[in-house]
C-alpha cells in the first residue's frame, strides 16, 4: 500500500503532465486548421495529397457530357507530373476527350474501362492503339465490377459546379448546373480517395449534398469544371427530323396497343432522337384518356420535365440529368429524385429502379434477325457508340422497343447479323421502323394485342430483306485477330468482342 507521501507525489506528477499536455501548441494547431484541411492550393496539390501512383485507378463521371472539361485537364497534370502505367476508369468517354490519344501515347494510360468510345480517341482505340483492349460496361454493369472488386478505384476525380469547404456538394447550384450526380455519387462512395473539382465554393453545410462530405477528401477551385450547354447535344438532342418523328409516332402508337399504356404505367427513352421524340407523342393521349404515369426513369429530358410540372408524370427518378431544364428542376421539384447508378440499373444492388420499369424506348446503329442489338460499332467496324443503360433497361423492363431507321444512306439497320452484340435478343420485344413494325415471336401476346389494333406487322426477316433490297447486301467486315474492346454484359460477363479492322 502506498504511503500518504507516495500519493502526494504521484498526483503532482500527473498534474505536471497534463500541464505539460495542454502546454503543447502542435494540438491547437490541428484544432485551428481542421476546417479547412481539404482544400488545395490546386490540382498538382491534390494530386499529390491524393497518393496517386504509378500503376493505379482514377476514375471520372460523364454528367457533363460534351461540356465536360474535368477528364481532361486532370489528365494532362497527371502526364505532366510524369505519372505511367495508369487505369482511365470513366462512366463513359465521348469526342471531346480525344487527348487522351497522347496520353496513351505516352504510356500514361494502358488500360480504360468505360461505357462508351467516340470521335478521335474511340477511332485509334480501334486501329489498336492499346496493348489491352478496352472494358466497355454498361451503366448498371459498371457498379457491379466496382462493387465486386474487380474495378478498383484509388482515386476518384469529380467535378461539381459547387460545394462547400468540407464536401458537401450536388450537381443543381453554381452557375454551370450539371443535374443529377448520379454516377459520381457510386465513385464518391467506393474510391479509396475523392478528390472534388469545383468552380464555387459556398457556405457551410451546402445542403441538399448529392456528395456528402464524408466521402470527400480533397477539393481544388477551378476556373470551370464544365460547360452545361453542352449536356443537351449529340445523342440526347431533341429531334426535328421528319424521319425520325415518324417513327417516335408509330412507336407511340405501338406502346397505346400494347397494354402497357395504362394509369400508373412507367417509362425511360434512350439517348437518341426518335426514341426521345417518343415523349411529345404520349403527351396528347395521356391528356385525352386522363392517364397518368407513375414514374419516368433514366436520363431526364426538358420534355419529361413539362410533363411532371403539368401533372401527367408523378415522379420523376434522375440518374442523369439531359439538359438544363432537367437540372433545374432537381433544384425546384421535390418529386424529382436524384439516384445512383447502383440505385438506377446494377443487377446486383438489393434494388434497381430499372426493375420496375413498364416500358423502355431505345435506340440501335444495328439490329439483326434475331433481335441482338449493337449501339457500340459503326457498319464499319470503328467503335462509335455507348453501352450506357440499354442492356440493363431492355433486360428489366416489361415492354422493350427498339426505334430505328430501316436505312440509313445506304447502310442497312436491320442485319442478317449485328457486328458487335450489346443487347441480346432475348431482351427486345418490338421493332419499330420507318417501314414497319417487327416484333420479336417470344412474346405473341403481343403479336395479338397489335394486331387487334390494326398496326401492320412484319416479320424481322422481311425487314431485313427490305433493308437488303434498298442498299444490297453488306459485305463482310474484315478484322485482325487483335481485340480492341471486350463487350461486358450487365453481369460482368463477356458478351462478345471487337477487333481491330484490317487497314
Amino acid at each position: 500500500m502506498k504511503t500518504r507521501e507516495q500519493r502526494v507525489e504521484q498526483f503532482a506528477k500527473l498534474r505536471s503532465d497534463l500541464t505539460a499536455y495542454q502546454a503543447v501548441p502542435k494540438a491547437e494547431a490541428l484544432v485551428r486548421t481542421a476546417k479547412n484541411r481539404k482544400l488545395c492550393a490546386n490540382l498538382e496539390e491534390a494530386i499529390r495529397r491524393s497518393g496517386l501512383k504509378d500503376g493505379m485507378t482514377v476514375s471520372f463521371h460523364h454528367a457533363f457530357r460534351g461540356g465536360d472539361f474535368v477528364v481532361n485537364m486532370v489528365m494532362a497534370k497527371i502526364a505532366e507530373m510524369g505519372f505511367k502505367n495508369l487505369t482511365l476508369a470513366s462512366s463513359s468517354l465521348i469526342d471531346s476527350h480525344f487527348p487522351i490519344v497522347e496520353h496513351i501515347k505516352n504510356g500514361v494510360v494502358t488500360k480504360i474501362y468505360s461505357s462508351g468510345l467516340r470521335g478521335q480517341l474511340a477511332d485509334e482505340i480501334s486501329k489498336g492503339i492499346l496493348a489491352e483492349p478496352v472494358n466497355i460496361h454498361s451503366h448498371g454493369g459498371r457498379v457491379h465490377l466496382v462493387k465486386s472488386g474487380e474495378l478498383k478505384i484509388d482515386v476518384a476525380f469529380l467535378g461539381v459546379p459547387a460545394c462547400d469547404e468540407f464536401g458537401n456538394a450536388n450537381g443543381y447550384s453554381g452557375k454551370s448546373k450539371c443535374g443529377s450526380l448520379g454516377y459520381a455519387k457510386v465513385d464518391a462512395e467506393f474510391a479509396d480517395k475523392v478528390v472534388l473539382l469545383t468552380e464555387e465554393l459556398v457556405a457551410y453545410p451546402h445542403h441538399p449534398a448529392s456528395i456528402p462530405q464524408d466521402q470527400v477528401d480533397l477539393i481544388v477551385q477551378v476556373e470551370a469544371v464544365g460547360d452545361p450547354k453542352k449536356i443537351g447535344g449529340g445523342a440526347t438532342r431533341m429531334t426535328t427530323n421528319p424521319r425520325e418523328l415518324l417513327i417516335a409516332r408509330k412507336a407511340a402508337e405501338v406502346i397505346f396497343a400494347s397494354g402497357y399504356f395504362k394509369e400508373g404505367f412507367s417509362l425511360q427513352t434512350g439517348s437518341g432522337g426518335a426514341s426521345l421524340a417518343v415523349t411529345r407523342f404520349l403527351e396528347d393521349k395521356m391528356r385525352k384518356q386522363n392517364i397518368t404515369a407513375d414514374f419516368a426513369l433514366g436520363g431526364i429530358t426538358s420534355s419529361m420535365v413539362a410533363l411532371h410540372e403539368a401533372g401527367l408524370i408523378k415522379k420523376l427518378i434522375d440518374v442523369q440529368s439531359f439538359d438544363k431544364d432537367a437540372a433545374e428542376s432537381l433544384a425546384r421539384n421535390p418529386n424529382h429524385i436524384e439516384v445512383s447508378a447502383n440505385q438506377y440499373a446494377n443487377y446486383s444492388s438489393k434494388g434497381a429502379s430499372v426493375e420496375r420499369l413498364d416500358v423502355v424506348i431505345l435506340s440501335a446503329l444495328e439490329i439483326d434477325t434475331k433481335f441482338n442489338v449493337n449501339v457500340l460499332t459503326g457498319s464499319d467496324g470503328v467503335i462509335r457508340g455507348a453501352s450506357g443503360g440499354h442492356c440493363d433497361t431492355a433486360a428489366s423492363a416489361q415492354l422493350s422497343i427498339i426505334v430505328a431507321p430501316l436505312v440509313r444512306g445506304r447502310i442497312p439497320t436491320v442485319v442478317e447479323e449485328v457486328i458487335t452484340c450489346v443487347t441480346p435478343g432475348e431482351n427486345i420485344d418490338i421493332l419499330v421502323t420507318d417501314h414497319g413494325v417487327a416484333v420479336n415471336p417470344k412474346r405473341p401476346e403481343l403479336i395479338e394485342a397489335l394486331q387487334n389494333a390494326q398496326i401492320p406487322l412484319f416479320t424481322i426477316e422481311q425487314l431485313c430483306e427490305r433493308a437488303y433490297s434498298i442498299t444490297g447486301k453488306p459485305k463482310p467486315i474484315e478484322f485482325t485477330d487483335k481485340p480492341v474492346a471486350v463487350v461486358r454484359y450487365r453481369d460482368g460477363s463477356v458478351i462478345d468482342t471487337v477487333y481491330q479492322v484490317k487497314a
